[in-house]
């Protein structure tokens, strides 16, 4: 009977751990950035923005430009606004969006194995920044 009780708490226990692993990270943090950049967003494996005043060509030759210096491009689709490459051990996806004329959103996830990388994320997104500010 003490084993069985002894069993469920820690059944329980083990569960509770799971459970909190698993929603770890849910709460989004932003951040401001600087000039055409603006505010970006953090989730536990992804940067997220909205990069104004520059169209998806100069956003795309700006990522490819910063990626390639980083790490190793291992695959990319201009057309899908997509870049698969890696950097730092980590899993790097880059993601483009045309939300118009002169806004693009950029979205940079970045994971090893199973585990997020946000700093490498968010260090790619910043250097993209600092390029399309020169």
């Amino acid at each position: 009977m003490v084993v069985q009780t002894l069993r469920k708490r820690n059944f329980r226990s083990i569960s509770l751990l799971c459970l909190t692993l698993l929603l770890n990270g849910c709460v989004y943090l932003i951040i401001g950035g600087v000039g055409a950049v603006g505010g970006y967003v953090i989730s536990p494996d992804t940067v997220e923005g909205l990069i104004a005043d520059k169209d998806f060509e100069e956003v795309w030759s700006a990522a490819v430009e910063v990626i390639a210096i980083m790490g190793i491009i291992d695959e990319q689709n201009r057309a899908g606004g997509m870049i698969l490459a890696r950097v730092q051990g980590a899993k790097v996806t880059v993601t483009m969006v045309s939300l118009g004329s002169s806004t693009v959103k950029l979205t940079i996830k970045a994971r090893t194995a199973f585990l997020p990388k946000v700093k490498v994320a968010q260090e790619v997104y910043l250097k993209i920044g600092r390029q399309l500010n020169q």
